[in-house]
């Protein structure tokens, strides 16, 4: 796909041409794409001018001196309170009137899916146009009430002589006034008569009608700094705030438009994280649940450390609660909960599965408590006897201050020489290098694995108690009943063990400010204390943090859009020519999304930018990995998963992740498996995660990243011996940034073509007999296994009886019998009758009369009859005959003769030599296979009689108490025994191959092994036997197998040989087909082989897959984040508002160096497609 695709193909074009004019207007539709009667435009500009009317009502009464001003918005108010409720009333009249008298209509399929046809200008179709009304009834009431509020407080806000004591200018007032009534009849119009699609959208589906309610919030939220300030009248910074605003006031409808304003459900959350991380100290959490609790928790304790009247148990107070409230209490409190059951029920606990949980006992109990109880005793010692004295070079808090740089500076390097490259830039010299085996990685790594532990025990518990002994030192805390003392403080104190490696940089630059600025009129030292300084100090390296990597992402676009071809439209050299001039515009919207938390947002993935609405961190509302496009390719996401949490653990414990902060992102490659990772919440000693993995079935734009990402680690990790000791990273810039690699237990994959195997004639001609030696070891093994269970000799007539179950079918069974529906099949048989007797033997029902699979009987009489003959139903026939039995008198006619005369109807009791052999007799009905006497002899001939013997000779009969001494020698020497397997055996072989003794095609084998061998007397026979199918269809594809290792490893020498080829196939492959559902099966249960045939046919080869189990490394990088959520929220606003749902659109194609692609499928479902998604994965980091 060329880079001149269409950003909007022609449909979407004109849709969003009709939309976004809707939007800017609040809901108004003047713009149709079909011919509308006039007063359809008039109606809606006489609604739309309404609320201006009635408050223009109210502001001539005022200006005249008639009523007060109060009066003004009540009179306002209340015209519009009475006029929305009418309007809606009419609606569900219109909608009354429309159900109660229906008329048909043709509809054109031609026609605009939105067209409506008019009849009046009050019609009831003209209402339901302009009107759509509210799903319910409370919003009904509730919308027109708030209607009239908004009316009459906007009337009061835009009084003109308000407006002129605000600025003393006339022509400032009319300019105010007239677009601020424009305003507020937006706001009114999406509030009561139709709700716009917003270009900030948050949720897919509005359930309860708040978009509606959106617009107006903002102007209340205009109109209460006003209303603050008529009632403070002399406070100037309320007046100066209040004078900036109405001028911002005329702006909010290109803010609107813009998408700059979040949605309600979006800003409460993102407000509460917000204040969460940099107003409370906490981190954002992976729920809206769990964030609104730990929210209200949060800042109840640090209201509740207002009214603590004395320093000491303030100190105690934020201390001891900062330590709890950054423990992951959801998971404390899921076990104590099940604790307190398993005591009361006097049981023990289920062990249920509920994804990786941290296993919290009384040894992290103990360890918190200690930890706990350390902390108070140091905050309160340090305080009492040495927290009054101030800063000086040489007082105990500047002590602390040196001792906090030096862990700094040693945390840093801890961490950075545990990546490849250092700070992203250099190669690490002490990193391992060409690291591709786990072996060889976990013995160069042992170095920094101790350096990883030492770092953890410095970020873990020296740190924490280092800044609680500078915080306790400080004289900010003498000041009781402080509010900024309360806030900033209890932050600081949750946040050492929240956000460990945060906090000590914010204090290190706190103490060294303080270190260098001495004079006490400066207004840092003036104005605030250390508290305030703080939460400054950390909300601007936050935002700075964002800002860089803002700028890295425009620039990488901006860079891109030239220097890759394949990016480069007709439209590139304009808007980077744009850029380049408006640069300083460029830097201040990176600056505004920066300050507000909010993403960059390049339209279209182009390089023109805008702010996108704030939006809580992780990006998507719904729940976490509670969707996702599941496939059968999502085992092995879900077999990998656990292993690499454990991984993952001991690589963010060590620190060989980088900085990994709530919102990270991380790309993880193995083979053709890509997994995403992003990082929900985080406190001490826990890391909480959510991984997503990503399709393996590779498109073209899906490969070209891969290919990227490969080439990328490839070069970091695996061509390390060419490079030189500080050689720069090749790919800085790219917003991807190799980390480590981690062991992880998985799958690898190896695929390879079978040409020279398959269709080889000298493995072929053998195939035969080897399947015939593995049916016989397979159908020993089946009836020894079946003999475990009886007790004597005598039950072994039990043994008879098929196992399986009646209704029971095996998937090997329906594909047999899927991918023969276009051949002769028995109910096609059984439907050629002709109402008569003549052939007929039995009534034509067929439900009641057809034997379920499982279902066994005698052996049916065969008839032969001449052809063209007259044959009447005999007395010795039985009354009853199956269609199966039907079909092989309709057809047998055409097969080899079966002998003379009439067979027997039951078969002769068989008589063994030895009374054990009926522990290893095969089931009477897998030998009643229509085969003539000579295939029999023939079987007797080429049946491996010495194989058979090894067979026997391997089993033991450990489970019989009393048994001869010369058990097994009977048993070799039991013709009855053996005649049994000679049936058995054919009776496979006649299903799969038929009675010919030709070398089976390549194309046979295939679909023998797939089970789809076309329809025969013989295969139909089989299937209904669906024990014995399966175990002729598990032996043909251990054949198989077993062909494809004598090719490549040589030839079996002997018996044992191959009974250890068939011992390791039965306990530790699975050979079968890779759409089954015992392979997705295999791999959950960790299966350390698996192996599959395949075919393509574009190509005409087979393939061969297996998967190995084993210990293998997982490169992992970092991802820039601001990159990650700019272009998600691209996608959200290109398929939530331009619905541009296209497969082939422009943002999706490849991007090698924004990972566009696969950054697109990491999205949550609907806008994204992972195959997988795991819940809130808890790491314990201790």
């Amino acid at each position: 796909m060329g880079p001149d695709v269409p950003l909007l193909n022609d449909y979407k074009q004109e849709f969003f041409l009709k939309r976004f004019p809707q939007t800017v207007l609040g809901g108004p539709r003047f713009k149709l794409g079909y011919c509308a009667p006039p007063y359809i435009y008039v109606n809606q500009i006489i609604l739309f001018l309404t609320p201006w009317v009635w408050g223009g009502v109210g502001t001539l009464l005022f200006q005249l001196g008639v009523v007060k001003d109060y009066c003004t918005a009540v009179i306002s108010g209340g015209l519009m309170f009475v006029t929305a409720l009418a309007l809606q009333v009419t609606n569900l009249y219109a909608k009354q009137k429309t159900v109660t008298v229906e008329r048909m209509q043709i509809q054109n399929p031609l026609a605009d899916e939105d067209e409506f046809e008019f009849s009046s200008c009050v019609g009831s179709e003209t209402v339901k146009f302009i009107i759509p009304g509210k799903k319910y009834i409370i919003n009904t009431v509730f919308h027109s009430f708030l209607a009239g509020v908004l009316c009459g407080l906007g009337t009061w806000y835009l009084l003109p002589n308000r407006i002129t004591l605000l600025y003393g200018n006339i022509g400032g007032t009319v300019v105010i006034f007239v677009f601020g009534w424009v305003t507020i009849c937006i706001g009114e119009y999406s509030l009561i008569i139709n709700t716009a699609t917003e270009t900030a959208t948050f949720q897919a589906l509005d359930t309860y009608e708040i978009t509606a309610l959106m617009r107006p919030f903002y102007i209340f939220v205009f109109i209460a700094v006003d209303l603050a300030h008529r009632f403070a009248a002399n406070t100037p910074i309320l007046e100066q705030t209040n004078q900036i605003l109405h001028i911002l006031f005329l702006f909010l409808p290109f803010l609107w438009a813009m998408g700059i304003l979040p949605p309600l459900d979006a800003l409460f959350l993102w407000g509460m994280e917000q204040l969460l991380e940099f107003g409370l100290g906490g981190s954002p959490m992976s729920s809206n649940t769990k964030l609104l609790v730990m929210f209200l928790i949060s800042a109840g304790t640090a209201i509740a450390s207002y009214f603590i009247p004395n320093t000491l148990g303030v100190i105690l107070f934020m201390t001891g609660f900062g330590f709890i409230l950054s423990l992951n209490l959801s998971e404390i409190g899921l076990a104590f909960k099940h604790t307190m059951i398993s005591h009361l029920a006097s049981s023990k606990p289920k062990n249920e599965q509920r994804g990786l949980r941290i296993q919290f006992g009384w040894r992290e109990f103990l360890f918190y408590l200690t930890v706990l109880t350390f902390a108070l005793m140091e905050a309160s010692l340090l305080h009492r006897f040495a927290g009054s004295s101030s800063f000086s070079q040489a007082s105990p808090q500047a002590i602390a201050s040196y001792i906090l740089i030096l862990l700094l500076i040693i945390m840093w390097i801890l961490r950075e020489i545990q990546r490849v490259y250092l700070f992203g830039v250099f190669r690490n010299p002490f990193y391992p290098k060409d690291v591709r085996t786990v072996t060889v990685f976990m013995e160069k790594q042992r170095r920094l694995m101790k350096v990883g532990v030492v770092r953890r025990i410095l970020l873990t518990l020296v740190s924490p108690f280092a800044m609680i002994a500078f915080l306790s030192l400080d004289r900010s805390l003498q000041n009781l009943h402080s509010v900024s003392v309360c806030i900033g403080f209890t932050r600081i104190f949750r946040m050492v063990w929240q956000n460990t490696e945060n906090a000590l940089l914010d204090i290190v630059i706190v103490s060294i400010a303080q270190m260098l600025v001495f004079n006490p009129e400066l207004w840092w030292n003036r104005s605030l204390d250390t508290g305030l300084r703080l939460l400054l100090v950390g909300l601007i390296r936050d935002r700075l943090l964002q800002f860089v990597s803002k700028l890295h992402f425009a620039l990488a676009i901006l860079l891109t859009s030239w220097t890759e071809k394949k990016q480069r439209r007709k439209s590139t050299a304009t808007l980077i020519t744009l850029n380049i001039v408006f640069f300083p515009v460029l830097l201040a919207l990176i600056a505004i999304s920066a300050l507000l938390s909010s993403p960059l947002l390049p339209l279209f993935t182009l390089p023109v930018f805008l702010v996108g609405f704030p939006r809580p961190v992780r990006s998507w509302p719904g729940p976490v990995g509670a969707a996702a496009c599941v496939c059968p390719d999502t085992v092995y996401y879900q077999q990998l998963v656990p292993s690499l949490a454990v991984a993952l653990q001991t690589a963010l414990a060590t620190g060989s992740l980088g900085l990994s902060l709530p919102g990270s992102h991380y790309l993880c490659r193995f083979q053709d498996r890509l997994i995403w990772i992003l990082v929900l919440e985080k406190g001490f000693t826990y890391c909480g995660l959510n991984i997503k993995g990503l399709e393996l079935q590779e498109t073209s734009c899906h490969a070209a990243e891969a290919h990227r990402v490969d080439e990328i680690f490839e070069t970091a990790f695996e061509h390390q011996e060419h490079t030189k000791i500080l050689s720069p990273n090749p790919h800085f810039g790219h917003i991807l940034t190799p980390c480590t690699v981690v062991p992880v237990r998985l799958y690898s994959d190896a695929r390879n073509v079978l040409s020279g195997i398959i269709d080889s004639h000298d493995h072929l001609k053998h195939l035969k007999d080897d399947f015939i030696k593995v049916l016989v070891w397979m159908l020993v093994q089946y009836c020894y296994k079946k003999s475990k269970t009886l007790e004597s000799p005598g039950s072994a007539d039990k043994n008879k009886q098929g196992s399986f179950p009646e209704n029971q079918h095996s998937s090997a069974v329906e594909r047999s019998r899927a991918l023969r529906e276009d051949s002769f099949s028995v109910d096609t048989v059984e439907d050629w009758t002709d109402d008569s007797d003549t052939f007929d033997s039995e009534p034509s029902g067929r439900t009641k009369d057809r034997k379920e699979p499982g279902q066994l009987g005698p052996t049916p009489k065969v008839h032969l009859s001449i052809p063209g003959s007259v044959e009447t139903q005999s007395q010795d026939f039985p009354q009853e005959m199956s269609p199966e039995d039907k079909i092989y008198r309709a057809v047998v006619l055409g097969l080899p003769a079966v002998g003379k005369g009439k067979q027997p109807e039951v078969l002769p009791q068989i008589e063994f030599s030895c009374s054990y052999s009926e522990l290893l007799s095969i089931p009477e009905e897998w030998r009643t296979a229509p085969v003539p006497p000579s295939k029999v002899s023939e079987m007797r001939q080429r049946f491996p009689e010495e194989w058979y013997h090894f067979v026997l000779s391997q089993l033991d009969f450990f489970h019989l108490k009393e048994k001869p001494s010369n058990l097994l020698a009977d048993l070799m020497e039991d013709k009855a025994l053996k005649d049994l397997y000679i049936h058995g055996v054919l009776s496979c072989c006649f299903g799969l191959f038929g009675l010919d003794n030709t070398v089976p095609a390549p194309s046979h084998v295939f679909r023998a092994y797939t089970g789809g061998i076309p329809w025969s007397v013989g295969l139909d026979w089989l299937t209904d036997k669906p024990e014995l199918f399966q175990l002729a269809l598990k032996a043909f594809r251990y054949t198989f197998k077993l062909m494809v290792d004598k090719a490549s490893l040589g030839p079996v020498e002997n018996f044992e040989e191959l009974v250890n080829y068939l011992e390791e196939y039965d306990s530790a492959w699975y050979i079968g087909l890779v759409s089954d559902l015992e392979w997705q099966q295999a791999v959950l249960q960790e299966k350390p082989y698996l192996f599959s045939l395949g075919h393509d046919p574009s190509m005409g080869i087979y393939t061969g897959r297996v998967l190995t189990l084993q210990e293998l490394l997982v490169q992992v990088g970092k991802l820039n984040a601001e990159a990650v959520r700019g272009q998600w929220a691209n996608l959200s606003w290109e398929l939530l508002y331009a619905t541009n749902d296209d497969e082939e659109r422009y943002s999706i194609q490849a991007h090698p160096v924004l990972l566009r692609n696969l950054t697109v499928q990491a999205a949550d479902p609907p806008l994204g497609y992972p195959v997988y998604s795991s819940e809130l994965l808890q790491l314990p980091l201790l």
